[in-house]
């Protein structure tokens, strides 16, 4: 079915994985005619991708001297820039679009490039909390303008709005005497709700299946989704939104000292960083604390404050990831490399050959304990639903297609994140992508089967205290 109409232009910055598999869904979903589409992109690699379906492709990359003359011209008021690019600013794209008029999505809050692994700049200035907040701090020019949606594909993207449908499934299951609230904009209501049922801990709990017929190379990295971005956000600082039920900081915890508070960072990177997290088909297992916007923006969003303004609950939230099997020698491999980039790089796609993502939130500290709530999508599904996608992508690329619609419903919301978005209208147009979408509750703690062949320095007193899912 078309969900909307849309009489503007679209230009699609990048045309990488999640490009190529968006393209069609955009199509398939929207009333938009394929010669009001454009692709800019410095690659390429998808070229033929854009000729099968009539897109003119401009073959240019955007950099901090030419963003302005290269897209200027290809956007008039009422026009869409979808930013699925990397190695160029979301800030300065975002700004750009308030003076053109024109709306905005991108998947996560892009630096110019080398801004991930820039060592002029301290882990703080690097991490993507300071990213979050150069892009929010635009919020008050932005203003009743046209709508700039930040940072929403998966994770961060739906992760979020699997958060709101498993608070309001845990509170339907246990009883608990909650009304959804009848905005998502009233972040204080939806925040009382994870207070009221006792929520703790929210991890993005993501275990990635998908095998190839081509193994890995020695140096090789092979990824499921952006090689580039993966391995930038896997040198970035690890980051996690810090829960107000946490007794203290790990030794190599740090406080940003600026902006909303609600994250910490570790001095190290994420892809060197592990913690135990859960499942309901792999079950236990360990993954990588892989920085994500959604860590932090899920954490300030759920943040509720005294009458002083003093945190008074407030959820651990961060990203728990065990990517494909490949991808995790890759990134074993980088990090003995003292993280310089292998010189090959892989995306698998039409070499896979089984496999799923299995990509959910896990909330935990309830009443039942623990509840893990996502899709499950295979390669096979993904394959006959949607072109030019694999398991991993098409998570992504029905987010992307819903953050676009939403934002073509409500041209005038000036700057917005994923976490203040109508989350059942997300989920109404992923649906027919995301495979089968399951909650599960489990007993599991990441205290279960400990200090059995070594004495272990852990919490028993409180399962839920982020040195118990650290893996040391």
């Amino acid at each position: 079915m078309k969900h909307a109409e849309f009489s503007g232009r679209l230009v699609m910055l990048g045309f990488g994985s999640i490009g190529q598999g968006v393209l069609p869904l955009i199509l398939r979903h929207i009333d938009i005619p394929a010669e009001r589409i454009t692709i800019v992109t410095a690659e390429t690699r998808g070229e033929e991708v854009a000729a099968e379906y009539g897109i003119r492709f401009i073959l240019q990359a955007a950099t901090r001297e030419n963003f302005v003359e290269l897209l200027s011209p290809l956007l008039a008021p009422g026009d869409f820039l979808l930013n699925l690019s990397v190695d160029v600013s979301s800030v300065e794209l975002m700004k750009l679009c308030q003076k053109l008029d024109v709306l905005y999505l991108d998947t996560v809050v892009e630096p110019w490039a080398g801004g991930y692994t820039d060592t002029s700049l301290t882990p703080s200035q690097r991490s993507n909390y300071a990213m979050r907040e150069a892009a929010i701090a635009l919020r008050p020019d932005f203003a009743g303008g046209p709508t700039s949606i930040t940072a929403h594909g998966a994770n961060p993207g739906l992760v979020s709005h699997f958060v709101k449908q498993a608070l309001l499934n845990i509170a339907r299951d246990t009883g608990a005497p909650i009304a959804t609230p009848p905005a998502a904009s009233d972040r204080t209501a939806w925040a009382k709700i994870a207070s009221d049922l006792g929520v703790k801990v929210i991890h993005i709990a993501e275990r990635d299946t998908q095998v190839s017929d081509r193994p890995k190379k020695p140096g090789e990295f092979v990824n499921t989704w952006s090689v580039d971005g993966f391995v930038g956000e896997g040198c970035q600082p690890a980051e996690l939104g810090w829960g107000s039920h946490e007794a203290g900081l790990p030794p190599d915890g740090h406080r940003h000292g600026f902006g909303c508070d609600a994250a910490i960072y570790l001095m190290r990177p994420g892809a060197s960083t592990r913690v135990r997290t859960w499942t309901p088909l792999e079950g236990p297992m360990h993954g990588f604390l892989i920085t994500h916007n959604e860590s932090i923006s899920i954490a300030d969003y759920y943040t509720l404050r005294d009458d002083k303004g003093a945190v008074t609950y407030r959820p651990t939230a961060h990203y728990a990831y065990h990517p494909c099997d490949d991808a995790v020698l890759s990134v074993h491999e980088l990090a003995g490399k003292n993280w310089e980039m292998q010189p090959e790089k892989r995306l698998m796609t039409d070499e896979i050959t089984k496999g799923m993502d299995e990509l959910g939130v896990l909330l935990m500290g309830h009443a039942k304990g623990a509840y893990w709530f996502g899709s499950r999508l295979t390669i096979e599904e993904a394959r006959r639903v949607a072109p030019h996608n694999n398991a991993t992508s098409l998570q992504v690329t029905a987010a992307v297609l819903a953050g676009v619609i939403w934002a073509m419903e409500n041209p005038r919301q000036g700057l917005v994140e994923s976490d203040e978005i109508d989350h059942a209208r997300v989920l109404e147009i992923c649906a027919p992508y995301l495979g089968d979408v399951v909650g599960e509750y489990s007993d599991w703690t990441p205290l279960q089967d400990r200090a059995v062949l070594f004495p272990e320095d852990i919490d028993t007193q409180d399962p839920w205290q982020f040195r118990n899912f650290r893996v040391t």
